[in-house]
Parts: C-alpha cells; structure tokens; sequence
C-alpha cells in the first residue's frame, strides 16, 4: 500500500497588509524525504512554512498535513508535526532536561528525555542552563524539541543560519539520521550547497512564488549553462588563443590567480586542447578542474541574478 503525502499545499497565499509575501504556492512532500525550500530571504519561505504548520492563517489556497485539513483542524495536525524555528527562545537557566521534560508534558505520546539527549548528543550539557549552550548546542536542542512528541512530520526553518562550519555539518548529519528513521523532513534554507546536500527534492522559491521543483539532479539537468573548464599555467595565456579552441564558447579570466575560465561543448576535446596548447607552447600546467552546472546556476537562469543573503 502507498504509504499517504505528509505534506499536499496548493494555491498558498499570504498577504501582510499590501504585501504578499506568498503567491500561489504549491508543493508535495512524500513521505519519508527531505523536501527544501530554497530561496533567498525575503522569498516567502518562512511565511510558507508559518501558514503550513498553523503559526499563521493564510488569506487562501489548501493545505493537508497527514490527511488532514491543516486549516480545519489546526490542533489535530500539531499534536502530528514538530517544528524547528528560525530562533529559539527559552528560559536564560533552563537545562535542556528540563525543557524537554516540560515540552514532552505537553504531549501523551512524548519520548523520554533521556532518549531526546543521547539521540541530538546533548549528554555533556543536559544539565547545564541555556545561556551557557553554544549555537550549534542551541540548534541541536532546538531539534530536539521538535522531536519531543515523535512526529510524522518535522518542519525546520533555516536550521543552520548562523552556525559555524563544523556545528553545521553536525546538524547535517542530525537532519539525515532523523530521515533514516522513517521521518519526512520539510526544511527551508538560503544555502545552495545545504539544498544540494541534503534535499532528495526542492522547490526553489523568490517573489513569493515556486519558480521550479524538482530533485536537485533533475534541476541541475535542466540548465542550460555550459560545464566550464578552469585552468592555471605559469606563464601568461591569451584570450583570444583560449577562445579559438574548437569546443571553447567563451573564455574569462577567473577573480584571482590567473586563471581562466572556459565555458564548452565539449569537456573531453577541451581538456585535450589545453594540453596540447600548453605543450606547443613550452608551458606549465598547474591546475585543471571542471565545474558543471549547479543549482546556483539553475537559480541566475531563472530569477536573472544570484541567490542573494
């Protein structure tokens, strides 16, 4: 049997006053995957997620969560779903043990404490106050909470802004075992490589609207930018030498080191080309890579400018 869609919104508007900040959204979640939304703030994002999870009342379209019309029966479909916000506030002296204990009071189905602090890695400051936690330690908390009635569905909102490096691919790591487990993830983020990282499909969001969805190879496959060769030598290339190479379209100098950047047709012949060039040349090459087309660029072919903070 197909397991239900956790998440079926369609038509989502969301005015504030003259603005709308939703347009006619509209996306599925399936079960047991990571769904991203990714654009830049200020999309409508955040106001998506706030409409889907009952934090805030949208001025039209449908939203179901686990079967049920989110609208209709708003406490129903929380008791179903936990949420990750953008900040989380607590109490200065609260432990994390005991904002799990009272959080989980809430619920008749909550997970033990005890479990929540082993699952996030809390155990070396489940008793230490809140105002001690660093972000990372913060965030992880944050998870936690969501989790604490063991939901279908857990909805995080820019769950890594702020993090550093490391305290990020922790909570990346955390994201993906909590999908292992069987739960459906819906996320929202700025970051391309996060999307590209952890979404099994995203829908890309600016101006309110969904402008494209997919999983984020089928995004990348529909570009219609070129793979682009980057290259390196010891001594000084021309551009006009570069661009006359057969497969090369265009040829541009890179922002630092000299380099080059060569948008082709043909990987292989351009790689062949600049080998041989070099060699004729009595030239050294000291470096090569290639960069295909990523989300990033699906998002400038869209929108025209790139993702901005």
């Amino acid at each position: 049997m197909t397991p239900p869609v956790p998440v079926i919104v369609r038509d989502l508007v969301k005015r504030y006053g003259d603005v709308e900040a939703v347009r006619g959204v509209s996306f599925d979640v399936r079960a047991g995957e990571i769904f991203g939304l990714l654009g830049p703030n200020g999309a409508g994002k955040t106001s998506t997620l706030e409409c889907v999870i009952g934090l805030r009342v949208p001025d039209g379209g449908s939203i179901q969560v686990c079967g049920l019309d989110a609208r209709t029966h708003p406490a129903k479909v929380k008791r179903r779903l936990g949420a990750q916000l953008q900040s989380t506030a607590l109490q200065d002296k609260i432990t994390p043990r005991e904002a799990l204990r009272l959080f989980g009071s809430f619920y008749s189905n909550a997970v033990e404490p005890r479990t929540l602090i082993e699952r996030f890695s809390l155990q070396e400051k489940a008793d230490a106050s809140f105002d001690s936690l660093s972000g990372g330690q913060k965030q992880r908390l944050a998870l936690a909470l969501a989790f604490v009635n063991n939901p279908q569905v857990v909805f995080l909102d820019e769950p890594t802004t702020g993090l550093d490096p490391q305290s990020r691919r922790e909570l990346h790591k955390l994201i993906q075992q909590v999908r292992a487990e069987g739960h459906t993830v819906v996320l929202t983020t700025h970051y391309i490589e996060e999307a590209h990282q952890l979404c099994d499909r995203i829908a890309i969001i600016d101006h309110g609207k969904v402008i494209a969805s997919g999983s984020p190879r089928e995004l990348v496959a529909s570009s219609k930018s070129l793979p682009r060769v980057v290259i390196r030598a010891a001594r000084t290339l021309e551009r006009s030498v570069l661009a006359a190479l057969p497969a090369v379209q265009d040829a541009s100098p890179t922002n630092s080191d000299d380099g080059w950047e060569l948008k082709t047709t043909n990987i292989s012949q351009t790689t062949i080309d600049v080998v041989q060039l070099l060699h004729r040349q009595g030239n050294e090459l000291l470096d090569l890579h290639v960069q295909r087309p990523s989300l990033e660029d699906v998002f400038i072919e869209l929108t025209g400018s790139r993702l901005r903070d």
